[in-house]
């Protein structure tokens, strides 16, 4: 399916060039004559099918990882690992330091919900097209940190931090790190 997305991104980039850089100029010295060139019918085609083969490629890959992507992102922490903000655990002594955990995820909204929180911001009130967006995101990134601690063995996440970023358009970086420690009993 990705070798099909990036023909596509190919094609697309070829007909959107041929276009721009062959068929602009040339309907700028021949606009008298209509009859329109094959070579220019090929990358109008070229550009429309690419962009049709990516988003149907796209598309297939969500319907198939949504059920997985959605119960990993929603899933809760078993509670085996603390997360605080602090600097130490109240009450108990860090044992061993293991180190920096992380957590990324960039996340995105469907297209639809994206022009509804449009239509929400000119209307105004909460956009919670994005708020749901953010919360998905946030549980998958400390999912995937308290996952990485896990492994190490560790008892307790502290001094746990959220950055987030717009990476392009409505699609949102978000990162969660912390330190992983080891608990005395």
């Amino acid at each position: 399916m990705r070798i099909i997305r990036q023909i596509g991104s190919l094609a697309f980039v070829a007909g959107l060039f041929t276009c721009v850089f062959a068929g602009v100029p040339w309907h700028v010295i021949t606009a008298d004559d209509p009859v329109v060139p094959w070579w220019l019918r090929i990358a109008v085609f070229c550009l429309l099918g690419g962009i049709l083969v990516v988003l149907v490629t796209l598309a297939l890959e969500q319907w198939k990882a949504r059920p997985s992507t959605e119960a990993a992102a929603t899933a809760e922490p078993d509670g085996s690992v603390m997360l605080l903000n602090s600097t130490d655990v109240p009450g108990r002594v860090t044992h061993k330091v293991l180190g920096l955990v992380q957590g990324h995820i960039v996340f995105a909204i469907w297209l639809g919900k994206d022009l509804s929180a449009i239509v929400r911001l000119i209307l105004g009130g909460e956009l919670t097209e994005y708020t749901e967006m953010m919360g998905k995101a946030r549980t998958a990134a400390t999912n995937r940190m308290v996952a990485q601690a896990a492994q190490m063995g560790a008892d307790a996440i502290i001094n746990v931090r959220y950055m987030t970023t717009s990476v392009v358009g409505s699609a949102a970086e978000l990162l969660v790190y912390g330190t992983a420690v080891k608990l005395s009993a």
